[in-house]
């Protein structure tokens, strides 16, 4: 049997619902199949919050498809619950994180959109922080276009320790993780949300961070899985939101919001512009100063820094 999207629901129709006799497909369960080569991820939602079926389910669902399809290398079954109602609503935003005891405090760097110098600030700020002395991780969570081993000079795959935990590489005094170090030159991503969070997930709890003063996040641009994957896993200490004043870069509040729902108890902004020196002047000019200078902080966040680079 071909390892296809249709081939996985056709398989799940033997996982029954505990206590029925209708299937999980028929029941509408199944929200979301994706097979990446020889990995699948399923995402089931359940109607009702009964935890112990919902174990059941993953357990059943993930034995059928190793059954039906040896060669798999991953079967991934993500299985959401409802909250009973008889528990205390938390507000909107707010999950269940964990906190590595290893790491002191986890910042992630976003952005509205792409292009604004993102990664460029996680790199110089892992690296401005080591050079102060702290252990430092920077961890790639651009899965679609990792950017951080090209920024950082490494192109090294992480060894496997005994444990089976990813050990980091090291450039610079900082530990790093990026899905670019496991990845083929020319090899492309096509990965939708289960399979992202769970790449997320376990560049967290599965690379051997060590202990660490910080961990700096490189998040992708915009507020999708990724994001949403490591507010869900990680309490965040802090975050930095990088923009430029044009508004065609995006607005910051996109980003500035998410972080706030993440219950982050800091967040600032960061302010990047280019200049353009001419060829007869002596000094350079700023593209964008008039229009930084006038705009406010976006989102209620305070501006922690504005950096400007010049080229002529």
């Amino acid at each position: 049997m071909n390892l296809t999207p249709d081939a996985v629901r056709e398989v799940l129709r033997s996982v029954k619902y505990p206590g029925y006799s209708r299937d999980i497909v028929s029941f509408g369960l199944v929200r979301d199949i994706q097979v990446d080569g020889t990995a699948v991820g399923v995402l089931i939602e359940l109607t009702s919050a009964n935890a112990d079926a919902g174990r059941q389910i993953a357990d059943e669902a993930r034995l059928a498809l190793r059954n039906a399809f040896p060669g798999i290398s991953d079967a991934h079954v993500q299985v959401k619950v409802p909250t009973p109602q008889g528990a205390a609503a938390q507000p909107a935003g707010v999950f269940q994180r964990q906190k590595d005891p290893r790491i002191r405090r986890v910042v992630a760097v976003a952005s509205g959109k792409g292009g604004v110098g993102k990664s460029t600030c996680s790199v110089n700020l892992a690296c401005a922080l080591a050079l102060r002395g702290a252990r430092v991780g920077l961890m790639d969570a651009d899965i679609y276009g990792p950017s951080i081993p090209l920024m950082m000079g490494l192109q090294e795959k992480p060894l496997i320790s005994e444990d089976e935990r990813l050990i980091p590489p090291s450039a610079h005094g900082v530990r790093l993780m990026s899905m670019g170090f496991l990845l083929e030159p020319d090899q492309a991503v096509i990965w939708r949300g289960p399979m992202i969070q769970k790449t997320i997930q376990q560049f967290v709890s599965q690379v051997d961070w060590g202990d660490l003063d910080y961990l700096v996040v490189d998040l992708p641009p915009g507020t999708g899985d990724a994001q949403l994957s490591l507010c869900q896993t990680v309490a965040l200490d802090g975050g930095v939101v990088i923009t430029t004043p044009q508004e065609a870069s995006g607005s910051s509040a996109r980003a500035s919001r998410c972080l706030r729902r993440s219950r982050s108890p800091s967040s600032a902004s960061s302010r990047t512009w280019r200049g353009s020196t001419p060829p007869t002047a002596r000094g350079s000019t700023s593209l964008a100063r008039a229009e930084a200078d006038a705009r406010p902080s976006d989102a209620g966040c305070r501006s922690w820094v504005r950096s400007r680079s010049t080229w002529g």
